[in-house]
């Protein structure tokens, strides 16, 4: 593969996890700290939009072989992509109900009680979200890595069957020969 397309992807991954972490955080602020944190989210979000545009680009370039498979990467990430833009949206809806809801139940000591075990619940279902998440990624990678690896061994293997089949075509030529050469003698 090539070497740029790897440092660039090595950035977005890096910077992917970054915004999904920024995500899990900025659901339980409230207020001007949770607009802020959106707001330095979505900078990320166009941050690796401009690497997925250079990474499709360098994919493009390289050889057909290798092309399909780095093409499904970037699929992989601009799903990915979608996915966070996704959350993010929806952090910045539930902001506005959250406002909403605090204005409804302030006052009431029972709610913010059950709040606080909520947020902790949800902290506690993105963390293990989080590590589902960095599971399945490492999953596909190493999926990604065997079909690589299953590539290399069909072509390998095409050209060992095109060594044999030359060397099949080169006797079958020399024994010919041979023949022609008997039949000669015999004159």
């Amino acid at each position: 593969m090539s070497g740029v397309f790897d440092g660039y992807e090595r950035q977005y991954c890096e910077l992917s996890a970054n915004l999904a972490r920024e995500c899990t955080s900025a659901a339980i602020l409230n207020g001007e700290q949770k607009r802020q944190k959106i707001s330095k989210i979505k900078a990320g979000l166009d941050e690796a939009e401009a690497l997925i545009r250079k990474m499709d680009h360098e994919a493009r370039m390289l050889q057909p072989n290798v092309k399909a498979i780095v093409l499904a990467k970037l699929r992989d990430y601009k799903n990915d992509l979608n996915n966070l833009k996704s959350e993010v949206k929806k952090l910045s809806t539930t902001d506005s109900q959250a406002a909403r809801d605090a204005l409804l139940e302030s006052g009431m000591a029972d709610a913010l009680m059950a709040s606080a075990d909520q947020r902790e619940r949800l902290l506690m279902s993105t963390e293990r979200l989080n590590q589902s998440t960095d599971q399945i990624k490492q999953s596909r990678r190493m999926m990604l890595e065997t079909e690589e690896l299953g590539v290399s061994i069909l072509q390998d293997l095409h050209q060992q069957r095109q060594s044999l089949l030359h060397a099949h075509n080169t006797l079958h030529g020399v024994d010919e020969n041979v023949g022609r050469s008997k039949r000669c003698q015999g004159e």
